[in-house]
C-alpha cells in the first residue's frame, strides 16, 4: 500500500512538471507569434506537443502559427485533431480551419465548415463573419449580407461586419444603407487604414448623386439611380441629393466643409428617423443602424460624433476634439446612458 502511495504521489509530480513545461513553451511560443516569428513559434510549440500530442491548446496554437506562415494544410491537420475530440478551443478550430480551406482556394468546403459549425455552435459572430467573407468572395452577395448581418446581431461591436456590409451594399448601388453602415464602421473604429478608406467611401457616397455641369461650374444637376427611388430608401435618396446640391446655396457658402458634413449628417440621421412607417420592412437597416442614429440626432453631439469618426483623415478634427475634450467626455457619458 505504500509503495501504491508513493508511485502515485510520484505520477502527480510528473504529472506537474510535465503541465508547467508545457504551460512555459506555450507562454514562449505566443510571445514569438505575436511578434511575427512564425517558424520560432511552430518550433517551440511542437516541443510542447510531444509532451502532450493530443493537448487542444498546444494544437490550436499550432493551427494558428501554421495558418499565418501560409502552410495552410498543417494548420488544418493540427484543427481536425481538436475537432475529432470535440473539447476544449473547438470553435476556434473550426475558425481556423475554414479559413485555412479558403486560403488554399476551397472557398466552398470553408463555407460548408462554417454553416456546420453555425449549427453545433448558434449564433457566434466570428463563424458569421467568416462565413460572409467566403460568400463575398464568391459573390455571393444576398448570403454575404445575411451573414454579416447576423454577425452584427450577435455582436453589435465588431467593426469588420458592418465594414464588409457596407462595401457589399456599394458595389450593389444601394447608397443609404452603404452609408448607414460606413457611419457605424467609423464610430466603432475611426483611426485605423481600413477606416481611411471608409471615410473616403462614405465622403463618396454622400456626394454621389450630385454633379457639376459640363464648365465645371456651380451649377449642379442631380443624379438618382431610378431602382433607388423605387426601393424602401427612396426618399432618403432624394434626400441625400438634396442635402447635397444644397450645399452650393448662398446661406452656406460660408460655411466650412467640416461644418457641412456636420449639418449634413444631422439632417440624413433625422430625416431617416421621420420617414413613415409605410413601406419599411423589417431588417437591419430601420432596426438597428437608423434607431441609433436618430436619437443621435436629437441630442446636442452630431459635432463630437462627426469630428471623432473624421480622425482617420482630418486634422482640423483631431484639433477639434483635443479643444473640446469636456464635450467629448460628456459624450461618452451619454453613450452609457443610452
Amino acid at each position: 500500500m505504500k509503495n501504491l502511495l508513493l508511485l502515485s504521489s510520484l505520477l502527480l509530480t510528473l504529472s506537474s512538471f510535465g503541465q508547467n513545461k508545457i504551460d512555459s513553451l506555450i507562454k514562449v511560443g505566443i510571445q514569438y507569434h505575436d511578434n511575427g516569428e512564425y517558424g520560432k513559434a511552430i518550433e517551440i510549440y511542437n516541443a510542447a506537443l510531444k509532451i502532450d500530442p493530443k493537448s487542444t491548446l498546444i494544437n490550436y496554437e499550432l493551427s494558428m502559427s501554421y495558418m499565418y506562415s501560409g502552410d495552410y494544410k498543417k494548420a488544418i491537420k493540427h484543427s481536425d485533431v481538436i475537432i475529432k475530440q470535440k473539447k476544449d478551443h473547438l470553435l476556434l478550430a473550426y475558425i481556423s480551419k475554414g479559413s485555412s480551406l479558403d486560403n488554399l482556394g476551397k472557398t466552398k468546403q470553408s463555407i460548408k465548415l462554417f454553416n456546420k459549425a453555425i449549427a453545433e455552435f448558434g449564433d457566434n459572430y466570428l463563424l458569421h463573419y467568416n462565413l460572409g467573407v467566403n460568400y463575398y468572395k464568391i459573390q455571393d452577395y444576398k448570403n454575404s449580407e445575411s451573414a454579416y448581418t447576423n454577425a452584427i446581431m450577435a455582436n453589435p461591436d465588431h467593426a469588420s461586419s458592418h465594414y464588409g456590409l457596407a462595401f457589399i451594399k456599394s458595389e450593389q448601388n444601394q447608397r443609404v444603407q452603404s452609408i448607414l453602415g460606413l457611419y457605424y464602421f467609423l464610430f466603432i473604429e475611426p483611426s485605423s487604414k481600413r477606416a481611411e478608406t471608409a471615410y473616403k467611401l462614405l465622403k463618396e457616397q454622400l456626394g454621389g448623386s450630385v454633379q457639376k455641369d459640363e464648365n465645371n461650374q456651380m451649377n449642379y444637376n442631380v443624379f438618382i439611380n431610378p431602382q433607388s427611388m423605387e426601393s424602401e430608401f427612396g426618399a432618403a435618396e432624394m434626400m441625400l441629393a438634396m442635402l447635397e446640391a444644397s450645399n452650393t446655396l448662398d446661406e452656406n457658402k460660408d460655411k466650412t466643409s467640416d461644418e457641412l458634413f456636420i449639418e449634413n449628417t444631422k439632417s440624413f440621421f433625422s430625416v431617416l428617423g421621420e420617414l413613415p412607417e409605410d413601406g419599411k420592412k423589417t431588417n437591419i437597416w430601420w432596426d438597428f443602424y437608423v434607431p441609433i442614429f436618430y436619437k443621435l440626432a436629437k441630442s446636442e453631439y452630431m459635432d463630437v460624433f462627426c469630428n471623432y469618426i473624421s480622425i482617420s483623415s482630418n486634422e482640423k478634427a483631431k484639433e477639434w476634439l483635443r479643444t473640446n475634450n469636456e464635450k467629448a467626455e460628456n459624450f461618452g457619458e451619454w453613450l452609457n446612458e443610452n
